[in-house]
């Protein structure tokens, strides 16, 4: 990992791929490290491609919050910068979608936007259903860190996924047990999602957008997508069937060839 420096809060990043091609960077959800981009990474690899972890996860500081999408897309700035790249095919996810909408609004850096199951904030966006909320928050008492990862991050996955594809779950507890942030840190990040809000400013978005949203997203639900879409000028939308929240690891494969189709005909 390389370090970029924001403000006094290091950042810590990865660039791999040739140097000469175009740049592809990618943008964690909340809580999440650079492992969630593995699968896209590998089906993108003739493509440069930068990740970096958010400010309290991983590898990067966490400061004391709480955060805003402001300053982590003032992050991402001074990673863009520290390693020379000044044109990039921006991909964010959940929380790393809103980084995404603000730093295309405060900078000058981004060629495409391409918006995994995020949202664009505000009164009108539609929250996280109760159900997932209740889960979310009802973890038992009794539970070790493992199981409080498996517990929170289910919903995030269709129940047919996580039924038949256990070895793939366990993999990533383990990245989270390494990755994740602290109580604390979670809480700041937390607050740069609940706090973001780009619904007045999306007509300014001037850069070719592709919004990617499952149709069985249980966190961020699919009318998100929608609205997004219809909001961000010249947006194309395309809604995968049956895709879960975390659809770019159970259909990872659609999610890069989406990717790589949109990025070429930029």
């Amino acid at each position: 990992m390389a370090y970029a420096t924001n403000d006094g809060t290091r950042i810590a990043y990865d660039v791999a791929g040739p140097a000469d091609a175009e740049t592809v960077t990618f943008l964690e959800g909340l809580a999440y490290g650079t492992w969630m981009w593995n699968r896209q990474r590998e089906g993108l690899d003739d493509y440069r491609t930068v990740v970096m972890d958010n400010r309290g996860t991983g590898d990067s500081d966490a400061p004391e919050g709480p955060y805003t999408a402001a300053e982590m897309a003032a992050d991402l700035e001074a990673v863009l910068d520290d390693a020379g790249i000044e044109r990039t095919h921006l991909v964010g996810a959940s929380l790393g979608g809103m980084i995404a909408q603000r730093y295309a609004l405060d900078y000058d850096r981004a060629e495409s936007l391409a918006l995994l199951c995020t949202t664009h904030g505000g009164e009108e966006s539609v929250p996280i259903p109760e159900e997932t909320q209740a889960r979310m928050l009802s973890v038992p008492e009794e539970y070790g860190p493992a199981e409080r990862i498996r517990h929170k991050m289910q919903p995030a996955f269709t129940d047919e996924f996580w039924a038949e594809n256990g070895d793939v779950v366990e993999q990533i507890v383990d990245w989270r047990l390494e990755t994740d942030p602290s109580e604390d840190a979670y809480e700041w990040q937390s607050a740069a999602a609940v706090g973001f809000d780009a619904s007045d400013e999306l007509a300014a978005i001037d850069v070719p957008t592709l919004v990617l949203h499952g149709t069985a997203d249980r966190v961020l639900p699919p009318e998100n997508g929608r609205l997004l879409a219809e909001r961000i000028p010249d947006a194309e939308l395309v809604e995968v069937e049956g895709g879960s929240h975390l659809f770019f690891v159970e259909r990872d494969e659609r999610v890069t060839d989406e990717l790589r189709e949109f990025v070429a005909d930029v």
